[in-house]
């Protein structure tokens, strides 16, 4: 019977990429949309092409749909450098890029460290600045995209597949991701659109276009913002949304055997749908909640297992630099470890990628640099600390040699070889960051959305956006994770490219920046601003 409705689809496919290709003409082609055209057309000739090729059913429907497309985006970004068993482009591109910024900006994410903190406190707001949301909240919507499944599955994934070692390189990808996140968020608050009703327009697709254009290089500059754009959209439709509510469907299933995924995909669906459709406000009003409170909740369970295993911590902490290079039962040996160290990082802290520059866009604040400062903090949280917490849990507990489990199920196991009770609430917890990412990374799409098809189209997006959250409960974790790495990853090319162009503008505007507040200039003129006077 199975055979027999798939023999019946591959007749009727014709018929229906006719219809597609009606709709592309009329909605895309007629209004000049030829840049998604391109995509939407090569998209659908491999999908088709493959369906045709194949004389089974595939095990899995939704697996078949995303499958062409990984193969593809594979080929484009993940091609070696040095050889078959070389670096991967994307991820070499990533690790240099942050190298290089982090010494063209004079190691800003140490000596600026301080100041960062003292902004997320409030010391320097100004009330009367543009903006929607405040600088704890821009930090927190920008975290609660990032501290999530990726701290959690995300670190069990590396030491899976790279060994302990991984976490190495993780963690020095982070330090240096410090400083790639700086300068695309100080372009994301510089270059930003504010109109009339306070709304603002942010990210890599704003500042790739005004940026390039004033030095000359417009057509290039709006390249590279469309093909941003367009790994945004499917970035936060993939990685950020359908990886998110997958691994938190495995927590609950591990919780409550048996409970069905399409009704929990209905359940993540429907409440990411109530925060969603209220905007950036809601999400920030929401992050700056949740993001301390999962937090605090997960750092207490894996402080309580190092308490108990005290004595053993310095010896894995001991085995994660001497697998970093010397490490065992690895493929690829050391430049394998690196890559899954490198690769996760990027993934966990997503720094380079562009998406905490939209967050913080909408920062209320005159300062693009304040804020750039303000988002060094995002890779120390989320990668030195939250992931190297994870890492030491399930090193401590051994679980990592069991090459049967990976994800969240991996850590799960490794606190509840301590902690008998603690996987419910790890479940509750992945849960919960994968909601926060949920809600964040939409507000990503939506940007990209909005540059692409204009905001009064925005809906649309959104309603894809939350019927991907319950799809994502429905398909398999590797094709996830292949699908949501591509995509995420991609997004850092257009936007590092015109990073590297762009930065003397930074380097030029952070020295007259360090200068006014080494003067005391800059807090006395916040200090002056009369906040009674602000309508809150």
């Amino acid at each position: 019977m199975k055979n027999q409705e798939y023999i019946k689809v591959k007749a009727e496919l014709p018929q229906a990429l006719l219809g597609v290709l009606r709709w592309l003409k009329t909605e895309l082609i007629g209004k000049r949309r030829w840049y998604l055209s391109v995509l939407i057309l090569l998209m659908i000739a491999v999908s088709a092409t493959e369906v045709l090729a194949q004389e089974e059913p595939p095990p899995n429907a939704v697996d078949a749909i995303f499958q062409p497309i990984v193969n593809l985006l594979a080929t484009v970004f993940f091609f070696p450098i040095g050889g078959e068993n070389g670096f991967p482009f994307i991820v070499l591109w990533l690790f240099v890029a942050a190298i290089f910024f982090t010494f063209r900006m004079g190691f800003i994410s140490i000596r600026g460290f301080k100041h960062a903190v003292q902004v997320v406190q409030g010391k320097f707001d100004d009330p009367h600045d543009d903006g929607e949301v405040s600088h704890f909240q821009a930090l927190a919507t920008a975290l609660s995209g990032t501290v999530g499944l990726g701290n959690i599955a995300g670190v069990a994934v590396a030491i899976s597949l790279g060994g302990p070692g991984a976490m190495f390189w993780l963690t020095l990808a982070g330090l240096f991701g410090m400083t790639s996140k700086f300068v695309e968020c100080t372009l994301g608050v510089k270059y930003r659109r504010v109109l009339e009703d306070g709304t603002v327009l942010g990210g890599p697709a704003y500042y790739l276009t005004s940026g390039l254009s004033r030095m000359g290089l417009r057509p290039l500059g709006q390249g590279l913002s469309v093909l941003f754009a367009i790994l945004c959209l499917g970035g936060s439709i993939g990685g950020a949304n359908m990886f998110q509510s997958n691994q938190a469907y495995a927590a609950i299933a591990n919780l409550i055997p048996g409970f069905p995924n399409w009704l929990f995909g209905l359940i993540i669906a429907g409440l990411a749908a109530t925060v969603i459709i209220g905007g950036i406000k809601r999400i920030g009003a929401v992050a700056e909640k949740m993001v301390p409170a999962m937090a605090l909740i997960y750092a207490v369970g894996c402080f309580i297992v190092f308490a108990l295993n005290i004595t053993e911590v310095p010896g894995a902490i001991a085995t994660i630099f001497r697998e970093a290079f010397a490490p065992t039962a690895v493929a690829g040996g050391v430049v394998g470890v690196m890559v899954q160290g490198i690769r996760r990082s990027t993934f966990s802290n997503e720094a380079g990628v562009g998406s905490a520059a939209t967050a913080h866009a909408a920062a209320r604040t005159d300062e693009p640099i304040r804020e750039g400062i303000v988002a060094v903090l995002e890779p120390f949280i989320d990668t030195v600390v939250i992931c190297n917490m994870t890492a030491i849990v399930i090193i401590l507990t051994g679980v990592y040699q069991n090459t049967e489990r990976t994800g969240v199920d991996l850590t799960a196991d490794a606190f509840g070889t301590v902690i008998g009770w603690f996987p419910i609430v790890l479940s509750i917890a992945v849960c919960l960051f994968a909601f926060s990412t949920i809600i964040s990374w939409s507000y990503y799409g939506i940007q990209a959305w909005g540059y692409l098809f204009g905001t009064q189209s925005v809906i649309v997006f959104k309603c894809i956006y939350i019927t991907c959250t319950f799809l994502g409960c429905l398909a398999s974790l590797p094709l996830i994770i292949d699908f949501s790495d591509l995509l995420l990853l991609g997004m850092s090319f257009p936007n590092l490219l015109g990073c590297y162009f762009l930065s003397n503008e930074v380097a030029a505007d952070l020295k007259d920046y360090w200068q006014r507040l080494a003067s005391g200039q800059m807090l006395a003129e916040v200090q002056a601003v009369p906040v009674s006077t602000v309508d809150e």
